[in-house]
């Protein structure tokens, strides 16, 4: 079949394999050319929300770079009745075949990582397969929960708290430029967000495997975070996402002193903005996302999901010294992003951007390019013109599917 980008709203609903591998491949190469030269590194890595962004690109720095046996965790959609598969699936497939290729173990389970089922598969993984873990990462972006104990479904918002909140987004398929209106979250609204996207399941992976002793000593659990600037701060961090990133760290304090025992160490690391699925959701980050891009490349400080990840392994997880952390005790992968002279001309390009001007003061061609790389399309190399089987390769084994409950 002809494969073609289909896109509603802020989602494409139809992914290409050729070019999800392609994507998947460019940072194999990426972490293979910068593998560490010391011999210092996990070597068996449990990825939550493993198949897109930096769950994804964590999984490639700990296999192809530091030659972890890795075990991923995610719930894709697979091809079925003439329809692709989604593209963490793909993404997926690719990223074994090639950990398989250079001798590396890596395993997936393709299901709900909030249900107690999805847990239950993989610590009967790991037990089987590789004993105890020694790095976990929690990369877990997800609209809604349903929750283990009380079967209560929570739905996340991305609402201000307290007041409505107007400010300028982007349509980025039409590039039209708007003011856009975000009522403020009810306090239901912000226990639900609170619940999906806060350090609850988080806590409960890490005391799961604990009490199997399934964790090596010394092992460290890290959970991904983001602050932005001041100017998405009323929908990011005094928002909910912002409560439930707040609700993260504190579960992170809690996890390192339960941690303390086995020697380990639980982190939040707050990475840079970058293109995903979950980034292109959020009103108003679209618009500024398209604004930094162009701010940081005329810097030459264009940094992807790969690099970011790379340098939380090679910089902070497996450096000489500990992490070095804020004073609230997070990793700041963001450095760059907060650079004042970048925030600064974000800040004046923003001042001035409209529908008339988009093209000329912001990245906003890069930014869709990178938005229809997220699903293989966009990709050099590919032709999209061709026939294409949305099945998965023949040679590789698929995913372990978890019932979801």
């Amino acid at each position: 079949m002809i494969i073609e980008p289909r896109i509603r709203g802020f989602i494409c609903t139809t992914a290409h394999p050729d070019g999800c591998a392609w994507r998947v491949n460019q940072e194999v190469d990426h972490a293979v050319a910068r593998r560490p030269s010391v011999d210092r590194g996990p070597r068996n890595v449990l990825i939550i929300g493993a198949s897109t962004g930096y769950g994804l690109s964590s999984r490639v720095v700990a296999g192809a770079s530091y030659g972890a046996s890795t075990l991923g965790v995610f719930l894709e959609r697979p091809p079925a009745d003439g329809r692709t598969a989604s593209a963490g699936w793909y993404n997926d497939v690719a990223l074994r075949r090639a950990l398989s290729a250079r001798g590396r173990y890596a395993t997936s389970v393709n299901g709900d990582a909030f249900a107690d089922a999805v847990k239950d598969e993989v610590a009967g993984t790991i037990a089987r397969d590789l004993g105890q873990v020694d790095l976990v990462i929690y990369s877990l972006a997800a609209p809604r929960r349903r929750h283990p104990e009380t079967g209560r479904l929570h739905q996340s918002v991305i609402k201000p708290i307290g007041a409505p909140f107007t400010d300028r987004s982007v349509d980025t398929a039409t590039g039209t430029v708007s003011d856009v209106t975000l009522e403020s979250a009810t306090d239901a609204e912000i226990e639900d967000t609170v619940a999906v996207m806060g350090g609850d399941d988080w806590r409960r992976w890490i005391e799961r495997l604990d009490a199997e002793s399934l964790l090596a000593p010394g092992a460290t659990t890290v959970a991904y975070s983001y602050v932005g600037p001041r100017l998405t701060w009323p929908i990011y961090h005094d928002g909910t996402i912002g409560r439930a990133k707040a609700d993260l760290a504190a579960c992170a304090r809690r996890l390192d002193d339960a941690l303390a025992p086995l020697g380990g160490r639980a982190l939040v690391s707050v990475n840079q903005a970058v293109v995903t699925q979950s980034s292109a959701a959020i009103p108003v980050v679209s618009l500024y996302l398209a604004l930094l891009r162009r701010a940081m490349a005329e810097r030459g400080l264009t940094q992807g999901c790969i690099e970011q990840m790379q340098r939380l392994f090679d910089e902070q997880l497996y450096a000489a010294g500990p992490p070095r952390t804020d004073a609230d005790g997070l990793i700041r992968l963001d450095d760059l992003e907060q650079r004042a002279d970048v925030q600064h001309d974000v800040m004046r390009r923003w001042r001035t951007v409209t529908t008339a001007n988009l093209e000329e003061v912001s990245d906003i061609r890069g930014y869709r390019r990178e938005f229809l790389k997220l699903f293989g399309f966009a990709c050099p190399s590919i032709d999209y013109t061709a026939p294409t089987d949305p099945r998965a390769p023949a040679n590789t084994e698929p995913a372990v599917s978890v019932p979801v409950l």
